[in-house]
């Protein structure tokens, strides 16, 4: 997986090759790398070295999610809650925000918060949502 984020990146030396880094993404994905699962899912979700494709990019966040990839998790929720390459689900949106969340995710720690501050999944709780974003501030 490092040869790909190098091709992907332009790191070390290596020309940066958004399709050679997808390609070994994708080869080391489907050995079950949950990394590379999460990586070649951001290949498709943004359209680098991948065409874009929303539902191979939630396929993707799925399978690292199921087995706790917390930037996973959170990819897979805002896929959840944007209707991306799935259908639009708040509650699931939050449920895989808290995951995340709770492994210590900056980021997720502030989209949960953002669920409770707008009832996205949960219910609308502003001291929730505050304390969950003072923990993505910290």
């Amino acid at each position: 997986m490092h040869l790909g984020s190098c091709y992907f990146g332009g790191h070390h030396g290596i020309e940066q090759d958004y399709a050679e880094g997808a390609r070994l993404f994708r080869l080391v994905a489907e050995q079950g790398h949950v990394g590379a699962q999460f990586n070649h899912g951001m290949c498709f979700q943004d359209g680098k070295g991948e065409a874009q494709d929303h539902v191979a990019a939630a396929r993707l966040f799925r399978r690292a999610a199921k087995k706790g990839h917390a930037n996973a998790q959170e990819a897979l929720g805002k896929c959840f809650l944007q209707g991306l390459g799935v259908h639009q689900d708040y509650d699931e949106a939050a449920h895989l925000f808290r995951l995340a969340a709770e492994q210590g995710l900056g980021s997720a720690e502030y989209m949960y918060g953002l669920c409770f501050g707008h009832g996205w999944g949960v219910k609308l709780e502003n001291d929730a949502a505050a304390r969950w974003m003072r923990l993505a501030a910290d």
